[in-house]
């Protein structure tokens, strides 16, 4: 089970990226985090860019409300999420 933490209005949860999918979306999990698949290639920031855009659309905040905590230049990524519960979250990762 991945964990979604909760902490002074903001939500952090751990995913793999895998870039060059033939779709975006979550795939599974591995191990403690989400499998994010996405079809943007790892190359000059565009699949965190795609990875940023993903959760946006999916959970319906803003951009300005999801930023990569750590993990930019690695697959492995932690999703800092401004403005959410986790129940929010874990209903709509679940719904993916």
């Amino acid at each position: 089970m991945v964990a979604i933490r909760e902490g002074d209005g903001i939500v952090t949860f751990p995913v793999k990226v895998h870039p060059r999918a033939k779709t975006d979306g979550i795939t599974g999990e591995l191990g403690d985090a989400f499998k994010l698949s996405l079809t943007a290639p790892p190359l000059e920031g565009r699949a965190n860019e795609a990875c940023i855009e993903f959760f946006a659309k999916l959970l319906k905040v803003p951009r300005s409300s999801i930023t990569i905590a750590s993990g930019a230049a690695r697959r492995n990524k932690v999703i800092r999420i401004a403005g959410v519960t986790a129940a929010y979250v874990r209903a709509r990762l679940r719904s993916e």
